[in-house]
Protein backbone atom coordinates (compact mmCIF):
# COMPACT_ATOMS: atom_id res chain seq x y z
CA UNK A 1 0.00 0.00 0.00
CA UNK A 2 2.85 2.39 0.84
CA UNK A 3 4.53 1.85 -2.53
CA UNK A 4 1.25 2.29 -4.39
CA UNK A 5 0.53 5.49 -2.48
CA UNK A 6 4.02 6.83 -3.20
CA UNK A 7 3.85 6.02 -6.92
CA UNK A 8 0.35 7.51 -7.16
CA UNK A 9 1.59 10.67 -5.42
CA UNK A 10 4.51 11.04 -7.83
CA UNK A 11 2.10 10.59 -10.74
CA UNK A 12 -0.16 13.34 -9.37
CA UNK A 13 2.81 15.70 -8.97
CA UNK A 14 4.00 15.05 -12.53
CA UNK A 15 0.56 15.29 -14.16
CA UNK A 16 -0.68 18.29 -12.16
CA UNK A 17 1.04 21.03 -14.26
CA UNK A 18 -0.59 19.64 -17.40
CA UNK A 19 -4.12 20.04 -16.04
CA UNK A 20 -6.01 23.32 -16.07
CA UNK A 21 -8.44 25.53 -17.96
CA UNK A 22 -5.97 26.23 -20.78
CA UNK A 23 -5.16 23.25 -22.98
CA UNK A 24 -1.42 22.94 -23.57
CA UNK A 25 0.27 22.16 -26.85
CA UNK A 26 2.92 19.62 -25.82
CA UNK A 27 5.04 20.47 -28.85
CA UNK A 28 5.54 24.00 -27.51
CA UNK A 29 6.57 23.12 -23.95
CA UNK A 30 10.22 24.00 -24.54
CA UNK A 31 9.71 26.99 -26.84
CA UNK A 32 10.16 30.17 -24.72
CA UNK A 33 8.33 32.30 -27.29
CA UNK A 34 4.99 30.45 -26.89
CA UNK A 35 2.08 30.90 -24.49
CA UNK A 36 2.23 27.21 -23.64
CA UNK A 37 5.79 27.59 -22.36
CA UNK A 38 4.88 30.54 -20.12
CA UNK A 39 1.71 28.93 -18.76
CA UNK A 40 3.42 25.62 -18.07
CA UNK A 41 6.75 26.76 -16.58
CA UNK A 42 6.02 30.18 -15.08
CA UNK A 43 2.50 29.50 -13.78
CA UNK A 44 1.74 25.81 -13.31
CA UNK A 45 5.11 24.21 -12.50
CA UNK A 46 6.02 27.02 -10.11
CA UNK A 47 2.56 26.70 -8.53
CA UNK A 48 2.94 22.95 -7.99
CA UNK A 49 6.45 23.44 -6.55
CA UNK A 50 5.15 26.11 -4.16
CA UNK A 51 2.27 23.84 -3.10
CA UNK A 52 4.67 20.97 -2.37
CA UNK A 53 6.84 23.13 -0.14
CA UNK A 54 4.05 24.94 1.72
CA UNK A 55 2.04 21.77 2.25
CA UNK A 56 5.13 20.00 3.57
CA UNK A 57 5.94 22.81 6.02
CA UNK A 58 2.37 23.03 7.35
CA UNK A 59 2.02 19.25 7.74
CA UNK A 60 5.39 18.77 9.45
CA UNK A 61 4.79 21.74 11.75
CA UNK A 62 1.52 20.14 12.83
CA UNK A 63 3.28 16.86 13.64
CA UNK A 64 5.96 18.54 15.79
CA UNK A 65 3.47 20.79 17.58
CA UNK A 66 1.39 17.74 18.49
CA UNK A 67 4.50 16.09 19.95
CA UNK A 68 5.58 19.16 21.92
CA UNK A 69 2.14 19.97 23.35
CA UNK A 70 1.06 16.30 23.68
CA UNK A 71 -2.24 17.09 21.98
CA UNK A 72 -3.47 15.48 18.75
CA UNK A 73 -5.56 18.54 17.86
CA UNK A 74 -2.75 21.09 17.94
CA UNK A 75 -1.68 22.71 14.65
CA UNK A 76 -0.41 26.17 13.64
CA UNK A 77 -4.00 26.89 12.61
CA UNK A 78 -5.73 25.82 15.84
CA UNK A 79 -3.04 27.48 17.99
CA UNK A 80 -3.81 30.87 16.45
CA UNK A 81 -0.46 31.21 14.69
CA UNK A 82 -2.16 31.57 11.32
CA UNK A 83 -4.46 34.23 12.78
CA UNK A 84 -1.52 36.11 14.28
CA UNK A 85 0.32 35.97 10.98
CA UNK A 86 -2.77 37.25 9.15
CA UNK A 87 -3.24 40.13 11.57
CA UNK A 88 0.34 41.35 11.36
CA UNK A 89 0.28 40.99 7.58
CA UNK A 90 -2.88 43.11 7.45
CA UNK A 91 -1.25 45.72 9.73
CA UNK A 92 1.73 45.79 7.38
CA UNK A 93 -0.52 46.24 4.32
CA UNK A 94 -2.45 49.13 5.87
CA UNK A 95 0.02 50.97 8.10
CA UNK A 96 3.56 49.92 7.12
CA UNK A 97 3.50 48.99 3.41
CA UNK A 98 7.28 49.51 3.19
CA UNK A 99 7.88 46.40 5.32
CA UNK A 100 8.29 43.16 3.37
CA UNK A 101 5.34 40.87 4.10
CA UNK A 102 7.44 37.81 5.13
CA UNK A 103 8.99 39.96 7.88
CA UNK A 104 5.66 41.07 9.36
CA UNK A 105 4.14 37.60 8.94
CA UNK A 106 7.06 35.88 10.67
CA UNK A 107 6.92 38.42 13.48
CA UNK A 108 3.22 37.70 14.00
CA UNK A 109 3.74 33.94 14.14
CA UNK A 110 6.75 34.29 16.47
CA UNK A 111 4.92 36.58 18.90
CA UNK A 112 1.97 34.18 19.00
CA UNK A 113 4.00 31.05 19.74
CA UNK A 114 6.03 32.79 22.45
CA UNK A 115 2.80 33.95 24.14
CA UNK A 116 1.35 30.43 23.91
CA UNK A 117 4.47 28.74 25.22
CA UNK A 118 5.00 30.97 28.23
CA UNK A 119 1.33 31.09 29.21
CA UNK A 120 1.20 27.30 29.08
CA UNK A 121 4.32 27.14 31.28
CA UNK A 122 2.84 29.55 33.82
CA UNK A 123 -0.38 27.55 33.95
CA UNK A 124 1.66 24.43 34.55
CA UNK A 125 3.77 26.16 37.24
CA UNK A 126 6.95 26.16 35.10
CA UNK A 127 7.27 22.36 35.22
CA UNK A 128 8.95 20.36 32.49
CA UNK A 129 5.68 19.43 30.81
CA UNK A 130 3.80 21.89 28.70
CA UNK A 131 0.13 22.19 29.67
CA UNK A 132 -2.04 20.14 27.32
CA UNK A 133 -5.45 20.82 28.86
CA UNK A 134 -5.51 24.54 28.32
CA UNK A 135 -3.15 25.27 25.40
CA UNK A 136 -5.87 24.70 22.80
CA UNK A 137 -8.22 27.07 24.64
CA UNK A 138 -5.47 29.70 24.83
CA UNK A 139 -4.95 29.35 21.08
CA UNK A 140 -8.68 29.76 20.44
CA UNK A 141 -8.79 32.82 22.70
CA UNK A 142 -5.85 34.36 20.84
CA UNK A 143 -7.55 33.60 17.52
CA UNK A 144 -10.67 35.48 18.66
CA UNK A 145 -8.54 38.41 19.80
CA UNK A 146 -6.67 38.50 16.50
CA UNK A 147 -9.94 38.28 14.56
CA UNK A 148 -11.33 41.25 16.47
CA UNK A 149 -8.14 43.23 15.85
CA UNK A 150 -8.32 42.27 12.16
CA UNK A 151 -11.85 43.69 11.95
CA UNK A 152 -10.48 46.96 13.33
CA UNK A 153 -7.76 46.98 10.67
CA UNK A 154 -10.44 46.36 8.04
CA UNK A 155 -12.37 49.36 9.35
CA UNK A 156 -9.30 51.60 9.08
CA UNK A 157 -8.26 50.43 5.60
CA UNK A 158 -9.27 51.82 2.22
CA UNK A 159 -10.96 49.79 -0.54
CA UNK A 160 -7.74 48.62 -2.20
CA UNK A 161 -6.14 47.61 1.09
CA UNK A 162 -9.37 45.88 2.11
CA UNK A 163 -9.33 43.81 -1.07
CA UNK A 164 -5.68 42.85 -0.54
CA UNK A 165 -6.40 41.66 2.99
CA UNK A 166 -9.44 39.63 1.93
CA UNK A 167 -7.52 37.94 -0.87
CA UNK A 168 -4.73 37.12 1.56
CA UNK A 169 -7.05 35.63 4.20
CA UNK A 170 -8.69 33.29 1.67
CA UNK A 171 -5.35 31.70 0.76
CA UNK A 172 -3.97 31.41 -2.76
CA UNK A 173 -1.16 29.65 -4.58
CA UNK A 174 -1.16 32.16 -7.44
CA UNK A 175 2.45 32.79 -8.35
CA UNK A 176 4.48 33.77 -11.39
CA UNK A 177 7.94 32.24 -11.64
CA UNK A 178 9.98 30.81 -8.79
CA UNK A 179 10.83 33.94 -6.77
CA UNK A 180 8.27 33.15 -4.05
CA UNK A 181 9.21 29.48 -4.08
CA UNK A 182 12.87 30.32 -3.49
CA UNK A 183 12.20 31.91 -0.08
CA UNK A 184 9.74 29.17 0.85
CA UNK A 185 12.36 26.60 -0.17
CA UNK A 186 14.93 28.21 2.14
CA UNK A 187 12.40 28.25 5.01
CA UNK A 188 11.38 24.62 4.43
CA UNK A 189 15.01 23.44 4.30
CA UNK A 190 15.86 25.24 7.55
CA UNK A 191 12.80 23.81 9.27
CA UNK A 192 13.31 20.27 7.94
CA UNK A 193 17.03 20.27 8.85
CA UNK A 194 16.31 21.55 12.39
CA UNK A 195 13.73 18.82 12.97
CA UNK A 196 15.83 16.09 11.37
CA UNK A 197 18.98 16.76 13.43
CA UNK A 198 16.83 16.72 16.58
CA UNK A 199 14.96 13.52 15.70
CA UNK A 200 16.62 11.52 18.52
CA UNK A 201 15.56 14.16 21.05
CA UNK A 202 12.07 14.28 19.55
CA UNK A 203 11.88 10.52 20.09
CA UNK A 204 12.53 11.11 23.80
CA UNK A 205 9.74 13.70 23.88
CA UNK A 206 7.39 11.07 22.47
CA UNK A 207 7.94 8.96 25.58
CA UNK A 208 7.49 11.80 28.05
CA UNK A 209 9.07 15.11 28.97
CA UNK A 210 10.14 13.69 32.34
CA UNK A 211 11.96 10.78 30.68
CA UNK A 212 13.67 13.17 28.29
CA UNK A 213 14.75 15.33 31.25
CA UNK A 214 16.15 12.32 33.11
CA UNK A 215 18.12 11.39 29.98
CA UNK A 216 19.87 14.77 30.24
CA UNK A 217 17.82 16.62 27.63
CA UNK A 218 17.09 20.30 28.18
CA UNK A 219 13.39 20.03 27.37
CA UNK A 220 12.60 23.75 27.63
CA UNK A 221 15.46 24.68 25.30
CA UNK A 222 14.54 22.03 22.72
CA UNK A 223 10.84 22.95 22.77
CA UNK A 224 11.56 26.65 22.46
CA UNK A 225 14.08 26.10 19.64
CA UNK A 226 11.64 23.96 17.66
CA UNK A 227 8.73 26.31 18.28
CA UNK A 228 10.66 29.43 17.24
CA UNK A 229 12.17 27.89 14.10
CA UNK A 230 8.91 26.27 13.01
CA UNK A 231 6.85 29.39 13.71
CA UNK A 232 9.20 31.61 11.70
CA UNK A 233 9.18 29.18 8.77
CA UNK A 234 5.39 28.84 8.89
CA UNK A 235 5.10 32.62 8.99
CA UNK A 236 7.27 32.95 5.87
CA UNK A 237 5.17 30.38 4.02
CA UNK A 238 1.88 31.99 5.03
CA UNK A 239 3.15 35.41 3.93
CA UNK A 240 3.27 34.11 0.33
CA UNK A 241 0.13 31.97 0.19
CA UNK A 242 -2.11 33.18 3.01
CA UNK A 243 -3.47 31.11 5.92
CA UNK A 244 -4.25 27.57 4.70
CA UNK A 245 -5.82 25.52 7.44
CA UNK A 246 -6.13 21.88 8.50
CA UNK A 247 -3.12 20.45 6.61
CA UNK A 248 -1.17 20.15 9.86
CA UNK A 249 -4.12 18.31 11.39
CA UNK A 250 -5.21 15.94 8.62
CA UNK A 251 -1.92 14.78 7.08
CA UNK A 252 0.01 13.67 10.23
CA UNK A 253 -2.91 11.56 11.43
CA UNK A 254 -3.43 9.90 8.05
CA UNK A 255 0.29 9.12 7.72
CA UNK A 256 0.35 7.63 11.23
CA UNK A 257 -2.53 5.33 10.27
CA UNK A 258 -0.79 4.22 7.05
CA UNK A 259 2.80 3.82 8.29
CA UNK A 260 2.09 2.75 11.90
CA UNK A 261 5.53 3.96 13.03
CA UNK A 262 6.88 6.25 15.70
CA UNK A 263 6.42 9.93 14.82
CA UNK A 264 10.18 10.55 14.75
CA UNK A 265 10.38 8.19 11.74
CA UNK A 266 7.62 10.00 9.88
CA UNK A 267 9.44 13.29 9.25
CA UNK A 268 9.88 12.79 5.51
CA UNK A 269 6.54 11.00 4.84
CA UNK A 270 4.58 13.75 6.62
CA UNK A 271 6.49 16.48 4.75
CA UNK A 272 6.11 14.76 1.38
CA UNK A 273 2.44 13.84 1.67
CA UNK A 274 1.63 17.24 3.15
CA UNK A 275 2.90 18.70 -0.11
CA UNK A 276 0.95 16.16 -2.15
CA UNK A 277 -2.22 16.95 -0.18
CA UNK A 278 -1.93 20.64 -1.04
CA UNK A 279 -1.14 19.85 -4.69
CA UNK A 280 -4.32 17.75 -4.90
CA UNK A 281 -6.36 20.44 -3.14
CA UNK A 282 -5.03 23.05 -5.55
CA UNK A 283 -5.76 20.76 -8.49
CA UNK A 284 -9.39 20.59 -7.34
CA UNK A 285 -9.56 24.35 -6.73
CA UNK A 286 -8.39 25.35 -10.20
CA UNK A 287 -10.31 22.75 -12.21
CA UNK A 288 -13.90 23.34 -11.04
CA UNK A 289 -14.88 25.42 -14.09
CA UNK A 290 -15.82 28.38 -11.89
CA UNK A 291 -15.58 32.04 -12.94
CA UNK A 292 -12.36 32.33 -10.93
CA UNK A 293 -10.06 29.93 -9.10
CA UNK A 294 -11.56 28.76 -5.82
CA UNK A 295 -9.42 29.88 -2.85
CA UNK A 296 -7.26 26.98 -1.75
CA UNK A 297 -8.18 27.54 1.90
CA UNK A 298 -11.80 26.73 1.08
CA UNK A 299 -10.87 23.31 -0.31
CA UNK A 300 -8.63 22.35 2.62
CA UNK A 301 -11.31 23.52 5.07
CA UNK A 302 -13.96 21.35 3.38
CA UNK A 303 -11.69 18.35 3.82
CA UNK A 304 -10.17 19.25 7.18
CA UNK A 305 -13.18 20.49 9.18
CA UNK A 306 -15.09 17.16 9.14
CA UNK A 307 -11.83 15.38 9.99
CA UNK A 308 -11.33 17.73 12.95
CA UNK A 309 -14.84 16.88 14.24
CA UNK A 310 -14.08 13.18 13.77
CA UNK A 311 -10.92 13.48 15.88
CA UNK A 312 -12.84 15.30 18.62
CA UNK A 313 -15.50 12.56 18.74
CA UNK A 314 -12.83 9.84 18.73
CA UNK A 315 -10.92 11.58 21.51
CA UNK A 316 -14.04 11.92 23.68
CA UNK A 317 -14.85 8.23 23.18
CA UNK A 318 -11.37 7.25 24.36
CA UNK A 319 -11.71 9.55 27.39
CA UNK A 320 -15.08 8.01 28.29
CA UNK A 321 -13.72 4.48 27.88
CA UNK A 322 -10.81 5.37 30.14
CA UNK A 323 -13.23 6.53 32.84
Amino acid sequence: MKKLLFISSLFIIVISPFLGEITLNLNELFDPSTITYKVFWELRVSRVFLALLVGGVLALSGLIFQIIFKNALITPYTLGIASGTTLFTAISIVFIPSIILPVSSSFGSLITIIILYYISKRINNNSIAVSTNSILLIGIALSYFYSSALMLVFYLSDLEQNYSIVRFTLGSLDTVGFSSSFWVLIASLIMYFTIYVNRANIKLLLISNDTAFLKGLNVHKLNLTLLVVISLCVGICISFVGPIGFIGLVVPHIIKLIYKQSADKLIFPVFFYGGVFLVVSDLIARNLNTASTLPIGVVTAFIGAPFFVYLLIKRNKKANEGN
